[in-house]
């Protein structure tokens, strides 16, 4: 029986492909749960499914079998429009595609998330370690610093949880560690993070780590 105080829940998740008429299993039997003020890492090496699965787990990918419970809501019975509003009030996600509008500074790509003023959107990037740069684009930073512009759209609207995407995968260590301190105090205010990398340096942040890798049954690492 799952935990009521959980805000996401992912019961016997797997996924799977076809490959030229082969079938390919991502992962399997995935079972967790996550609750405000958790921080969850997943880790895995590149292919092994750290990203199908934090799609599923952020409504926006199917999975093969199993559920996903958000907020007490079986995300894949709902109306897909029902679970686009729940995504975009209450889950920030930040993919490794970033998804930066072009022609928009870094405040308003930041404004882009539900409900945020110029204000608040500043504060996030000087949190970030940008705040000098608010007015300049996209195309004038470093894929490094367009990764932090991407964490502080995802978090600036304060959801319930944020899902990132391996957020420090062009990073210094110095920056690598400012995004995990983030992260670590959103989780520690209030919120859920669940976030995927290989990083090693993950784990003083996180409260448990997820190893992917385990094909049978990913089992929770308590920290």
């Amino acid at each position: 029986m799952s935990n009521p105080a959980s805000l996401l829940v992912v019961n016997d998740l797997g996924h799977m492909f076809s490959n030229r008429g082969r079938e390919v299993r991502v992962f399997e039997k995935c079972s967790f749960e996550l609750a405000p003020t958790q921080f969850v890492a997943v880790q895995g090496a590149s292919g092994s499914g750290k990203t199908t699965l934090l799609l599923a787990c952020g409504g926006m990918l199917a999975p093969s079998f199993g559920e996903v419970h958000f907020q007490g809501n079986n995300l894949f019975n709902l109306p897909h429009s029902q679970r686009t509003k729940i995504r975009a009030v209450s889950i920030g996600y930040l993919f490794q595609t970033l998804e930066l509008v072009p022609y928009l500074n870094l405040t308003s790509n930041v404004k882009i998330a539900t409900g945020v003023s110029s204000v608040v959107a500043n504060q996030w990037l000087d949190r970030l370690g940008l705040g000098a740069r608010c007015q300049s684009y996209p195309s004038e930073l470093s894929h490094g610093q367009r990764q932090r512009v991407a964490l502080a759209r995802a978090i600036a609207h304060r959801p319930a949880l944020v899902i990132a995407d391996e957020p420090t995968g062009n990073l210094d260590n110095q920056n690598s560690e400012l995004v995990f301190s983030v992260l670590k105090e959103y989780a520690q205010d209030g919120g859920a993070v669940l976030m995927a990398t290989h990083e090693a340096q993950t784990a003083p942040f996180a409260d448990c780590i997820i190893d992917i890798e385990n094909l049978e049954l990913l089992k929770a690492k308590a920290r």
